[in-house]
């Protein structure tokens, strides 16, 4: 039996947003949306959101922030899709015509490239406590929080996030 009204959802929902307004954002990045799309895809999901917030059971603020991490991984996969059937020219012709010569924007992409495959290669218990630590800027103690784990296990997966990624560094410079 429902006791929140449709306002109530909405209200939450709105507090949320203004509080966080880049929470959407960050977590569209965080899936792996490239950063020039993270804010469309942030605007989709909060459209999707403010949609079918009416369809949540209990609007309490914790299972809302769950609530839309669900609907920002959604818009993310959407996006995925689409990109997959209608994929862009990997290098932009305005990267080259800002001073950068077509051999140092090559450059720079293809360490982009390999850097996030890196990061997409982490299992997602140790990628979103890292991008936490490193993109929101959180403390331990706020990823702990965020995440519902103890400040103890917070520190071991960023450790075990970094330990990956400069064993995936020191690999990628063996092969190059």
């Amino acid at each position: 039996m429902r006791d929140v009204s449709h306002g109530d959802s909405q209200a939450v929902l709105s507090a949320l947003i203004e509080t966080e307004p880049d929470r959407l954002r960050r977590r569209s990045i965080s899936l792996g949306v490239p950063v020039s799309d993270a804010e469309d895809a942030a605007q989709t999901a909060l459209l999707r959101a403010w949609r079918s917030v009416s369809h949540l059971e209990t609007p309490q603020p914790g299972r809302m922030c769950a609530w839309l991490d669900v609907i920002a991984r959604n818009v993310a996969i959407d996006l995925a899709r689409q990109r997959a059937r209608r994929p862009e020219a990997v290098l932009q012709e305005d990267v080259a015509g800002e001073g950068a010569s077509v051999e140092s924007a090559v450059e720079v992409r293809v360490f982009l490239d390999g850097a996030l495959a890196a990061l997409h290669s982490l299992p997602e218990t140790l990628r979103e406590p890292l991008l936490l630590t490193v993109v929101d800027g959180l403390s331990t103690e706020e990823v702990a929080i965020r995440l519902g784990i103890e400040p103890a296990a917070a520190r071991q997966r960023i450790s075990r996030a970094r330990r990956a990624l400069r064993v995936c560094r020191r690999t990628g410079m063996d092969e190059g």
